[in-house]
């Protein structure tokens, strides 16, 4: 008999979900302030004003004259469920750090740091042997760490309404999962706990593309696809196994060794309506072929992950005089299919909804972007854990002219 949830505690690496306990963990949102708001559209996205990072095609569109820093962070509220218990968790997170700049007429830059995945994790089962009582025990599950991503990208102006872009990134990071079993009821029998370790230090590469089509003034088009190719990462790995305490003597063996884990290719293709600089549209699809990436040796580890977003931003009015007239206002949803499996079969599905606003800084061209996002994760079983997420997202993009020419009399 499992009592699952007995507790779940504050995890330490920005996330509290026990599904992080499978693969990577969570996998980190690939958007900027106003990608986030607008459900996560980005892939078509052209903003001059902000780092869009998903398809460093997009670094063309910053002004010559411009130096952009951008960061965010998070907080977010969750909870979860199995159906019988529940708890509640808080959390918080550095979303982004990173920086854009022109170097040529046709050529941008971008810098950045960004999160790639998240483990985090901490929680109790009961598992009770109705038959023999001194046998009952309680089993800890708990995990922390993730991968990390910096960054350096460069975006070309072909022609004037199509750019290309490469984001070459250093990836690294490691996760460690363990699990403890005590018999509280029983002293003949020892305890036990199990510890995995895997460090990974390798590399990342995304490409992107954006062509801009314009009907006249006032309508256009921006059509953009992004690619990453899988490959086998560089990796150590330790297990170490412990039997017994300090009192009854203590068994422990540990094994270092080079598995077989991987990233997997992506695709990704998203369009944005434009109209008269005051409407923005937009739709994205991605696809990740995880099926085919292995896991600590496991080729069955994972599923394809496939996720859709949509999303619009409104200016009022660029002419305007007045400070309302330049807030952007922005909505979106997705859908996502998770990566991971649990005994064999596909874990969950999630649904989000967003809104936000991009707050101008007054007497600057910096912004203060805000959003609130909504997600709930689905177990694909009964017994699988739901979660309901809030999360609040907070970015500043400084746009400051350092390339600017002042002419002295």
């Amino acid at each position: 008999m499992f009592t699952m949830m007995a507790g779940v505690a504050v995890a330490q690496n920005n996330t509290n979900s026990p599904y992080t306990r499978y693969g990577y963990g969570q996998l980190a949102d690939q958007g900027s302030g106003n990608s986030k708001a607008m459900g996560g559209v980005a892939y078509g996205l052209r903003d001059k004003y902000q780092v869009n990072f998903a398809n460093p095609a997009s670094y063309t569109a910053v002004d010559s004259l411009t130096f952009i820093f951008d960061g965010g962070v998070s907080l977010q509220n969750t909870n979860l469920s199995d159906g019988k218990l529940k708890r509640n968790a808080k959390n918080s997170s550095v979303d982004y750090v990173t920086m854009m700049f022109r170097l040529h007429p046709k050529c941008a830059m971008s810098l950045g740091l960004l999160p790639y995945s998240n483990v985090g994790y901490n929680m109790n089962e009961t598992q009770e042997n109705e038959e023999v009582t001194t046998s009952s025990s309680n089993v800890n599950y708990y995990g922390e760490g993730g991968l990390h991503q910096l960054y350096i990208g460069l975006g070309y102006k072909v022609w004037s309404n199509f750019s290309i872009g490469a984001n070459v990134s250093y990836l690294w990071g490691d996760m460690t999962h363990g699990v403890a079993q005590t018999f509280p009821n029983s002293s003949s029998i020892m305890p036990w706990s199990k510890t995995t370790n895997l460090d990974i230090t390798s590399y990342k590469l995304d490409f992107g593309a954006q062509y801009t089509h314009r009907f006249d003034k006032k309508h256009a088009l921006t059509v953009g696809v992004v690619f990453s190719p899988g490959h086998d990462v560089s990796n150590e790995a330790y297990t170490a196994v412990t039997l017994g305490n300090s009192t009854t003597g203590y068994t422990s063996s540990q094994k270092d060794t080079v598995v077989t884990c991987g990233i997997p290719t992506t695709f990704g293709v998203g369009a944005t309506y434009t109209y008269n600089e005051r409407l923005t549209v937009g739709m994205d699809v991605m696809f990740q072929n995880w099926s085919s990436t292995a896991f600590m040796s496991n080729k069955e580890a994972f599923t394809n992950r496939t996720r859709v977003s949509v999303g619009a931003e409104y200016l009022p009015n660029p002419q305007g005089r007045s400070y309302l007239s330049h807030v952007k206002y922005r909505v979106g949803a997705f859908y996502n299919k998770p990566y991971y499996k649990i005994d064999g079969v596909d874990a969950a599905k999630e649904y989000g909804v967003s809104m936000g606003f991009g707050l101008p800084v007054l007497r600057s061209r910096s912004v203060l972007s805000l959003s609130a996002q909504y997600v709930r994760t689905e177990g694909a079983k009964s017994n699988f854990l739901t979660e309901n997420t809030f999360r609040i997202c907070v970015g500043v993009t400084f746009n400051e002219r350092w390339f600017f020419k002042r002419t002295v009399d």
